[in-house]
């Protein structure tokens, strides 16, 4: 999910939350509160309830936060609506749709925009939001002249377990750097996000957040290493895996291993028993590479 996609997402949450539990003009909104309720830090949580602010939905006071305003009173699909969120559901389900017709073989590997807007009905900021989502993340790209073209590394099922090879040999070593140093905010931030997955989350995660949660804890060990290029390889991988991830996640069976197996990596590293937390990591990583390639018919096209 783009940074843009959360907040819109978090911005929506929030709006349905307050609806919700009937909170009256004047209540007060505290980011913790929120950041509890809906299971995400508090910096997207700022960012939401100042983009609902600019909006009139809240008041803010100096020193105290953000309350209700009465722009509540209306319904929350007018709310939605007139917030321009409702476009982001969209956008989002179209992603997904074309990232599975491309696996499925039912789109060329050149298109044009045209053929995306028109087989997707979309309107023209919808289709630049979709199209500017998949740029981003590596899996198109725009043509010299004119169209657009799909990585054709990305489209067979062993580029999944390719990734997962290259990451082998990199994430034991990251965790073995001289300057490897994760804050306890980082751990906690981890460890309640596996918790969360393991009392239910796995089953009523989207498939973003669920690809989002593996990226958000490995990528945050490695820039822990404090190495410039473990940490710009892991990201490139993450942004180049994300196609196949999706459609792997058909099958979360294996996921509960996958978080006690996270949870106890993140106990090895508090304990600073590093050398023990690599050599899990590389465990954990060959259980992923083996799940994977158990499940190889739902990677194949």
């Amino acid at each position: 999910m783009t940074t843009m996609d959360a907040e819109s997402s978090i911005s929506k949450q929030i709006v349905e939350l307050v609806k919700s539990q009937s909170w009256e003009v004047g209540t007060h909104l505290p980011a913790q509160m929120l950041a509890d309720r809906l299971r995400v830090s508090r910096q997207p949580i700022n960012t939401a309830l100042a983009l609902l602010h600019e909006n009139g939905l809240l008041t803010r006071e100096k020193n105290k936060g953000y309350f209700v305003a009465d722009g509540f009173s209306e319904k929350t699909s007018d709310i939605v609506q007139a917030l321009g969120l409702e476009e982001n559901d969209v956008v989002t389900s179209v992603y997904f749709r074309i990232a599975d017709d491309l696996l499925k073989g039912d789109l060329p590997q050149e298109f044009s925009e045209q053929l995306i807007k028109n087989t997707y009905n979309l309107t023209a900021s919808q289709l630049n939001a979709v199209l500017s989502r998949i740029a981003k993340e590596g899996w198109a790209e725009r043509k010299p002249g004119y169209g657009w073209i799909f990585s054709s590394m990305l489209l067979t099922p062993d580029s999944l377990l390719q990734s997962y090879r290259l990451r082998l040999a990199l994430e034991p070593a990251a965790l073995l750097e001289p300057g490897f140093r994760i804050e306890r905010e980082v751990l906690e931030r981890c460890r309640a996000t596996e918790l969360h997955l393991l009392d239910g989350g796995i089953e009523t995660a989207t498939a973003d957040e669920l690809h989002n949660r593996g990226v958000r804890f490995h990528e945050s060990l490695v820039e822990a290493s404090g190495n410039a290029f473990f940490i710009d390889t892991i990201k490139r991988v993450n942004r180049v895996r994300r196609l196949l991830s999706y459609r792997s996640m058909r099958r979360r069976d294996r996921y509960p291993e996958h978080c006690r197996q996270h949870l106890h990596i993140l106990e090895l590293l508090e304990r600073e028993r590093n050398e023990e937390a690599s050599a899990f990591m590389k465990e954990h990583l060959q259980y992923t590479l083996s799940s994977i390639a158990k499940i190889g018919d739902i990677l194949q096209p």
